[in-house]
């Protein structure tokens, strides 16, 4: 069995007072990492702060990172930093970066290898838009995103990768993909992932719903048989809501 993932992304929201506070809330609360993964994708300065707080169970992740080891990108954050500071996860490629920022299919493909130089567990985002989902072209357009992404990987990294399904049309819009949409697009991403490798390793592969995920539909997400967890937007500044959505991935709930 898969072991689910519940991460929330808090984006550019949290000064580091409300930062801490939301972590003392939760930390002694988290249910047991061996059951269910709990991960805080925060800003670049507090990660620091929030990791020496993170407790056993609850695990600190970075919303980006450079491709490069280092040199002259100013305002960036090199993968050896985040490891440094005690950095679990990283997200690449959430569709905001994509958009505001031109990251490409290639580029998150460097990522997530320097990722993995890193010891950083990459949660690797593919989606699309509105007007891909209404000519009936998401499979293709992701299953295109997931073969680029996972270029040059072996078979243990793959099997050890974070995908988040994000259809952008669903993001902070208030609009949700159907449960059996998601779940239908993540079966499609499962699929491209065997016919690349095997099952065994597609079988293995974690691949979490993002857009607008909330307590009102986790329950109904979490039923479905390939949704392993959820990447969480403004859900997950909650403690209280938070919570919910961790307690909801719970196996047997």
């Amino acid at each position: 069995m898969r072991k689910p993932v519940i991460a929330g992304n808090w984006k550019m929201h949290k000064t580091r007072d409300e930062a801490l506070q939301f972590i003392f809330n939760v930390t002694v609360k988290v249910p047991n990492r061996e059951f269910v993964e709990t991960v805080i994708c925060a800003q670049a300065p507090v990660l620091r702060d929030l990791v020496k707080r993170q407790g056993d169970h609850l695990r600190i992740g970075a919303q980006t990172m450079h491709e490069a080891t280092e040199g002259a990108y100013t305002g960036e954050t090199s993968a050896a930093l985040l490891e440094n500071i005690g950095v679990s996860y990283v997200i690449i490629g959430h569709s905001e970066r994509r958009e505001y920022y031109n990251e490409t299919d290639e580029t998150v493909n460097r990522k997530i290898h320097q990722a993995y130089r890193y010891d950083l567990a990459p949660i690797v985002c593919v989606g699309e838009d509105l007007s891909v989902r209404e000519a009936g072209d998401t499979n293709l357009h992701v299953s295109a995103q997931i073969k680029q992404a996972l270029k040059g990987l072996n078979e243990e990294q793959v099997a050890s990768l974070i995908v988040a399904y994000e259809p952008i049309w669903a993001i902070g819009t208030g609009k949700t993909a159907t449960p059996e949409q998601a779940n239908d697009a993540i079966k499609n991403i499962r699929k491209v992932i065997s016919a690349l490798y095997n099952a065994e390793i597609a079988e293995q592969t974690r691949i979490l719903y993002g857009g607008s995920v909330k307590p009102a539909n986790i329950d109904a997400l979490m039923q479905e048989s390939d949704i392993d967890g959820a990447l969480v937007g403004g859900a997950s500044l909650s403690s209280k809501d938070f919570l919910t959505l961790v307690e909801a991935a719970l196996p047997g709930k």
